[in-house]
């Protein structure tokens, strides 16, 4: 069995070593330089995932092509704003028994499609693969520490969802299926825009009440979006929704969340993103979101003053006292 995980980041790193600690033989290829020549030298990454050593069953890989050569499964675990180029170099190394599996949590901001959706976009003229996505709570240092993790494989032909769900199962992580690939990318991107709020209440100390209400109200416009697009509402209440929602909005190791955390103490949004090389999905997310939900005529109060505070200068205090402030109804 031949496995490829395209993207060096700490999800990507995480699922090699998944994978790896299975006895499979995993290509890892890394867009950065200087990633790959410390995984060359100390097989640590040291970037995205320090602490964890890759053992030999995962091999290094700058050449996209090497990289995917003849893999039956790909995980791709790049960023949702790089994923349409990288998708467009691996179309023609597919074939029709490949399945390709999303990692990515996000909405491109330039057509609003989910990554599911630009895959079966740029590969159609090609080749047509097995697509799923793999979503759920999971950070990528307690799967990498093989900390017991639940999450959720998801694809319309219920055949892929069933040969990632035994490829990545084993005791420390456990997979269930879904055919509800919408339901399942609407909750992994909308989760990360809710998790900024999130940090932002609690950099402000506003409570353990502030936050909940967020969780829940947050999932209330997650379930609106995701049904307006086909999903359905009961996804929501699980792994892909409610229990990631719950992660990435309480975690310590949450990106999303301590991005909020930041901008509610002060801080601007370029000085946090050019001190890290971690993604933070909730901020092209949010304006993604908002875009998705004014042209099907959904409301996202919560979504709408994150990008507020994310691409307009609203004072966080301010953003968050006017969600308090809105017009009573019924819930």
């Amino acid at each position: 069995m031949s496995t490829a995980v395209i993207g060096g980041g700490g999800w990507g790193t995480a699922i090699s070593l998944l994978l790896a600690r299975k006895g499979l033989s995993v290509r890892l290829w890394i867009r950065e330089e200087e990633v790959w020549e410390g995984l060359r030298r100390s097989r640590e990454n040291t970037s995205f995932l320090p602490g964890f050593v890759l053992p030999p069953e995962v091999t290094f890989h700058r050449s996209l092509e090497e990289a995917i050569a003849d893999a039956d499964f790909l995980f791709l675990a790049v960023p949702s704003q790089h994923c349409r180029n990288i998708y467009r170099e691996i179309a023609s190394a597919l074939s029709p028994s490949s399945i390709v599996v999303s990692l990515t949590k996000g909405i491109e901001d330039s057509s609003l499609l989910r990554m599911s959706e630009i895959m079966e976009e740029v590969f159609a003229p090609q080749v047509k693969p097995h697509v799923a996505v793999l979503s759920g709570p999971s950070f990528a240092r307690e799967v990498a520490s093989g900390l017991p993790t639940a999450v959720v494989t998801a694809s319309r032909v219920p055949q892929t969802a069933l040969a990632v769900q035994h490829l990545v199962s084993g005791p420390a992580f456990r997979a269930y299926t879904s055919s509800d690939v919408v339901g399942v990318e609407i909750a992994g991107a909308v989760k990360n825009a809710i998790a900024i709020a999130a940090g932002i209440s609690d950099a402000l100390a506003f409570g353990h009440n502030s936050r909940a209400a967020l969780i829940t109200r947050g999932l209330a416009e997650m379930s609106r979006l995701g049904e307006r697009c086909g999903a359905r509402r009961e996804t929501f209440a699980g792994l892909a929704g409610l229990g990631d929602l719950l992660l990435t909005c309480t975690g310590e190791l949450s990106r999303n969340r301590r991005l909020g955390w930041e901008l509610g103490r002060g801080r601007r949004l370029q000085d946090i993103l050019s001190s890290t090389a971690m993604v933070a999905e909730g901020v092209p997310t949010a304006k993604s979101a908002r875009r998705l939900a004014e042209k099907l005529g959904v409301e996202m109060p919560i979504t709408e003053q994150v990008f507020r505070v994310l691409y307009e200068g609203q004072d966080p205090r301010a953003a968050l006292l006017e969600l308090m402030t809105r017009k009573l109804k019924e819930e």
